[in-house]
């Protein structure tokens, strides 16, 4: 391998993902820009992982092998072996589109003192095509990003959180410690929290990535759905304010996220029978915003709560809030 250091280097911390690794990693073979590297963490110790990794015979992708360390492990792991000038972290089941490298790559070269370059994803089921939605709209995120305009603290902590696969310059991602905080905040949140205080932020409204929708998620046991809101509140809470208008934003951040996990867990709790529970829930929702939407499901789980479980089958129940938090938590933690 060469001593140069390559532009970019994608930080892959892989757990149980043997079925989507081989898409994920020939996504970045497939980069039109090829000054990359890829270090790829077998976080524990997967025979299959591991072959599968090393069937790429190609120098720029890197295997390392660990006991499994959770998923802010692996992600550390796989940034102590990184060579490159700038660090993207890229999840085992997630891809990106060809043009990745050469389009951040560009706004990188066209000012050198952009620190970190975001984007925005397609999001997709599976092996489905793309959702018409990208990522941003789905988590709130209105505005078209403009890539000449900094990200600032205020606009983070009002909730436009950036898609995680971002390019960050190696010395603003050791700044803020990477992705090695406290297991009581989600990483994801607070690293982006504490870029726009120190650094240049940028974010491209090109979707170059594919953020993977994963129904097994749908499965799995909602305490940990929970846990993830936890963390995540977790973050915004901890974060100082300086003004009043900081301060708002936060709370106003946080009442939209407590909103929305209650009408998840109304939701949730009618398709298990639990009326009392979808009661209280969507009593919850409702006092933290008064919408139609909370109104509504509160007026049905009064009214009868069987007929709302008919009239909302399964693929509605799932809605961009209540996907995003699941496939958080379905990241390959190793949970």
């Amino acid at each position: 391998m060469s001593d140069r250091r390559p532009t970019f280097s994608f930080l892959m911390t892989a757990y149980r993902t043997e079925a989507y690794l081989p898409a994920t990693i020939e996504s970045v073979l497939a980069q039109t820009d090829p000054d990359w590297q890829l270090v790829v963490v077998d976080n524990g110790n997967s025979d299959d992982i591991a072959e599968i990794v090393t069937s790429y015979r190609d120098d720029r992708i890197v295997l390392v092998r660990q006991e499994n360390k959770g998923y802010a492990g692996g992600v550390h792991a796989a940034s102590e072996n990184a060579t490159g000038h700038f660090v993207c972290v890229l999840d085992s089941d997630d891809q990106l589109l060809p043009t990745f490298c050469e389009r951040v790559g560009r706004v990188l070269r066209e000012d050198s003192k952009v620190d970190v370059v975001g984007i925005d994803a397609h999001r997709f089921y599976d092996d489905g095509p793309n959702l018409p939605m990208g990522y941003l709209r789905s988590i709130g995120v209105r505005s078209r990003p403009d890539p000449r305009r900094r990200l600032t603290k205020m606009d983070a902590l009002a909730g436009f959180i950036p898609y995680y696969t971002a390019a960050i310059r190696r010395e603003a991602w050791d700044a803020v410690g990477g992705y090695d905080h406290p297991p009581e905040v989600d990483e994801s949140v607070v690293i982006w929290l504490r870029l726009v205080q120190k650094f240049d932020v940028r974010i491209l409204p090109d979707r170059l990535a594919r953020y993977r929708l994963r129904m097994d998620s749908l499965s799995r046991d909602a305490s940990k759905v929970e846990s993830f809101d936890d963390r995540v509140e977790s973050a915004f809470e901890s974060e100082p304010v300086e003004t009043t208008k900081e301060r708002e934003a936060v709370e106003a951040t946080l009442r939209t996220a407590r909103y929305l996990r209650s009408i998840r867990q109304a939701r949730s709790a009618l398709l298990l029978g639990e009326t009392e529970m979808a009661r209280e829930a969507a009593t919850r929702a409702f006092a933290l915003k008064r919408t139609v939407r909370a109104a509504s499901i509160l007026a049905m789980v009064r009214v009868s709560p069987g007929l709302l479980r008919r009239v909302h089958p399964i693929k509605q129940r799932v809605t961009a809030a209540f996907t995003h938090v699941v496939q958080r938590v379905m990241r390959t933690k190793g949970e």
